[in-house]
């Protein structure tokens, strides 16, 4: 007796649901994707019960005629591709042929479609697979499919939907990132008879991101463009400030699909680079416009993940795009609001140019006539730098700005000004060591000790030189001579832990990792009071940083609150 059989076409299809329709929000995106392809440019959505009671998509594209109707029922039956080569060009987002039979199989469903310049449209109701009926009806062009019971022959599927509310969230989302990249397209969901979402056609993309980011976000959103030979990127992407814990603000769309992409998630955080804190995520829009042979979007049949054929290009022009967009000539102060004409409106002005304005004057108000001396602004060259107003809690520096006030956090300050003169003597071998006079002993593990003797190199181009004196005692003869005040005992024990984590010592992310650890102990540390002398030179050498906005492990060093933030505080203002 054989073992091995075919399963029924019935069972075969249920099976192949499940690949295509984890949930509501799955059908949606599909149905979507049908209209974007019929050239509708209004959609409405109707949901009822989460999706779980119903699921309506309406569209006035080209609809379907009597023939279609029943042909698009059918596994594998598409408009879209007639050959395997035409895979490769396809720029359609639907093309598999696939969810209209693995909705079918598993709801009760029915499709009402007139195509344009028909006189009567045609209807066709299925349940669980089987076809009930056909027939002729009055209907608006475009094409209406209705889903009902989602799951109902399927019980096991149905019990692990999530509460109504909760697969709501999931259609809101869905259709926010299906209507992203249509600014030209109407947009409307409803929940039973209650109005969620409307997204009128719009030429403006800043009020579909306000929808999709949030009001907020959206004002401080960056854009940023790179064209190259088939390969067009625009990018919008929120200053650091808005990262949050998870990448669910991250959207990245392949020739207007949108698709769920670790390669261009990790390409658009190496852009940001020491922006971001770790294990946080920016908000961000990528808009990957490519030819269509130079990617693979048949690899998943939700289609939501895609390969490149050249990878490695993709992810540097998305790195550099980012990085030049968040650069700190162009960015700093982000979204910060400035006093304005009519004192009821708040104006939302563009990022500052830089950190401090080179060549402007930062003088106190006029109401203040003379600074008192612990205030008077500290001259730099031919440059006038922030009136510096003195310390709070020795841990922040304060300073009076143009348009309101800075704090600066001294320790994040100094650990990216240790950082990079660290990292530009590494790079150019000539780093600059103090020798002890008294060599200062130290007592490693076993395990510390074997990775001390075998990179001891390593430690030496660091400006660490280490003497082993039998054991597990080690003698510290010299020292970077930028750093003071350190405790190389533990600065030491946690650079032995990054060197024991693998890899080449020459790895560029294990010798970075080393300099923050060595820029860390060696800032200065908050609770340590430092004069008006101190802090005006922090401040100065902070300006000639290369990224002065953000510590080493992407802590912000700086924020600005202006005279317009604090008065309406102070409800100066309304």
């Amino acid at each position: 007796m054989n073992t091995i059989r075919i399963l029924p076409e019935k069972v075969a299809s249920q099976i192949a649901a499940g690949e295509i329709i984890e949930r509501p929000a799955s059908i949606v995106r599909e149905l979507i994707d049908n209209s974007l392809d019929a050239k509708a440019d209004r959609i409405s959505v109707k949901i009822e019960r989460g999706g779980k009671g119903l699921i309506k998509v309406t569209d006035n594209g080209i609809g379907m005629g009597r023939d279609d109707l029943f042909l698009c029922f059918e596994r594998h039956a598409t408009s879209k591709i007639r050959t395997a080569s035409d895979l490769v060009k396809v720029t359609s987002f639907g093309f598999r042929g696939e969810a209209i039979p693995s909705m079918a199989a598993v709801s009760r469903m029915q499709i009402t479609s007139l195509p344009k310049k028909e006189l009567l449209g045609n209807r066709v109701r299925i349940s669980g697979g089987k076809l009930l009926a056909v027939e002729e009806v009055g209907a608006p062009p475009g094409t209406i499919v209705e889903i009902k019971d989602l799951f109902f022959n399927i019980p096991a599927r149905r019990k692990f939907l999530k509460t109504p509310r909760t697969e709501m969230n999931h259609i809101v989302d869905t259709v926010l990132r299906a209507a992203m990249p249509f600014p030209d397209i109407s947009f409307r969901l409803e929940e039973g008879n209650k109005g969620i979402l409307h997204l009128p056609a719009s030429p403006n993309p800043r009020l579909r991101l306000s929808h999709l980011m949030g009001r907020t976000t959206g004002q401080s959103i960056l854009n940023g463009e790179s064209r190259q030979k088939d390969l067009h990127i625009a990018i919008h992407v929120a200053p650091a400030d808005f990262a949050r814990k998870r990448a669910d603000r991250l959207f990245v769309y392949v020739n207007g699909r949108n698709i769920r992409d670790r390669f261009v998630t990790k390409a658009v955080i190496e852009g940001y680079g020491q922006r971001l804190m770790k294990g946080c995520y920016p908000q961000a829009l990528v808009f990957i416009t490519i030819d269509p042979s130079q990617i693979d979007v048949n690899v998943h049949p939700t289609k939501q993940e895609i390969k490149f054929q050249n990878g490695q290009q993709v992810f540097k022009a998305i790195a550099a795009v980012v990085h030049e967009t968040l650069a700190p000539t162009s960015q700093v102060f982000s979204g910060a609001s400035q006093p304005c004409k009519n004192q009821n409106v708040p104006n939302i002005t563009p990022p500052a140019p830089a950190i401090f304005e080179r060549a402007g004057t930062y003088a106190p108000p006029l109401t203040q006539k003379t600074p008192t001396p612990e205030a008077v602004p500290v001259q730099l060259t031919d440059t006038r730098m922030p009136q510096i107003i003195g310390q709070l809690g020795n841990m922040y520096i304060l300073c009076q700005m143009e348009d309101g006030l800075l704090i600066v956090d001294q320790h994040a300050a100094h650990e990216r000004i240790v950082y990079e003169t660290l990292k530009k003597s590494l790079l150019s071998a000539r780093i600059e060591i103090q020798n002890l006079l008294i060599p200062n002993e130290m007592e490693f593990s076993l395990k510390e000790k074997g990775i001390l003797l075998e990179n001891g190199d390593v430690l030496a181009d660091f400006g660490i030189e280490l003497d082993h004196f039998g054991g597990n005692t080690f003698l510290l003869r010299a020292v970077p001579a930028l750093l003071k005040n350190v405790n190389w005992q533990t600065l030491i024990s946690e650079f032995i832990s990054k060197l024991e984590e693998g890899g080449s010592p020459d790895d560029a992310h294990i010798m970075d990792d080393a300099v923050k650890i060595m820029a860390c102990h060696g800032a200065i540390r908050a609770g340590q009071h430092l004069t008006l002398t101190e802090m005006s030179n922090l401040m100065r050498q902070l300006n000639d940083m290369d990224l002065p906005t953000n510590c080493p492990h992407g802590r912000p060093i700086f924020k600005n609150f202006t005279y317009f933030e604090m008065n309406k505080m102070f409800k100066r203002i309304v």
